[in-house]
């Protein structure tokens, strides 16, 4: 991940980049001798500066997938209300899609602006007790761009992490982009002091959809965050004969995968489905109910 100081050319690398200080961008920078001697490789501060702002969020969970309109944001909104019906428990919804902001729209927040205060950046409350916080806040317009490098993405969620008055809460919900790249990265080593639950990876039953929720998996492995749980939207449905719920049998092959050690396995239905239990159990294994 990549940072840019703020009097950095356009087209900065980046000063933890493998070509900081050498790049045909880096030609007139007032930093390039810095970055070409490879001081600011070393850990970025800001990780000590969000963990200290971090102590006071018990819960930390992220809702990833590889593929988009999967429904992530629907899920964080959902799971977030859900969160919040507990009057006595503190939520708040981070969303890092910065080319793609959806929870405003999602949560009836559009509109709306963020508030600067001594203490920060004021999230814009649903409810008493539930916050959110969005670059969707800060465009004029709902149909603007967002045209971003990743550097400049880094910078924004820093912020969002960092300069955030999210007081004490009890589950900070972070909905993000589909993929693997600047957004998830960034989240996940700022993140890396104050320690992340987990995360809900979230799926439909085609297999364009498996392949790249497959490399979401892989992702999670490589960067050591724990897998919550696997949602998969958009395939479930009310038997009309027995009325049982039923759910197609791509969500097995998914969490065979997954779990190759497991030795149960769910019970078929008629005509290839198979029979688990419903996304109340979104949080435990379909399988062992761990």
């Amino acid at each position: 991940m990549a940072e840019v100081p703020n009097d950095a050319p356009e087209h900065c690398p980046g000063s933890t980049s493998e070509k900081a200080g050498t790049s045909a961008a880096c030609e007139g920078c007032p930093n390039q001798s810095v970055c070409a001697s490879g001081a600011p490789k070393a850990p970025d501060p800001a990780i000590e500066g969000i963990r200290l702002k971090m102590a006071s969020v018990k819960h930390k969970i992220l809702v990833l997938s590889g593929k988009g309109g999967v429904g992530k944001s629907t899920f964080s909104a959902n799971l977030a209300h859900a969160l919040a019906s507990d009057g006595t428990k503190e939520v708040a919804v981070l969303d890092v899609d910065i080319c793609g902001p959806s929870i405003p729209k999602i949560m009836g927040l559009e509109g709306e602006q963020v508030h600067q205060s001594g203490s920060g950046w004021s999230p814009v409350y649903v409810e008493d007790n539930l916050a959110v916080m969005s670059v969707g806040f800060l465009l004029g317009s709902p149909d603007d761009a967002v045209i971003w490098r990743g550097p400049k993405k880094n910078g924004m969620i820093k912020q969002f992490l960092r300069d955030v008055d999210w007081g004490e809460l009890d589950y900070l919900i972070v909905d993000t982009p589909p993929g693997t790249s600047d957004e998830h990265l960034s989240v996940v080593q700022y993140l890396s002091g104050a320690g992340i639950d987990g995360a809900v990876i979230i799926t439909t039953p085609q297999e364009v959809s498996l392949q790249d929720v497959r490399k979401e998996i892989r992702f999670c492995q490589k960067v050591k965050l724990p897998i919550i749980g696997v949602v998969e939207n958009m395939s479930g449905f009310v038997c009309p004969k027995c009325k049982e719920f039923l759910i197609t049998r791509r969500l097995r092959l998914l969490l065979v995968r997954t779990h190759p050690r497991s030795s149960h396995r769910p019970r078929e239905g008629r005509r290839g489905c198979v029979k688990i239990c419903h996304f109340h159990c979104w949080a435990r294994c379909p399988w062992t109910h761990e």
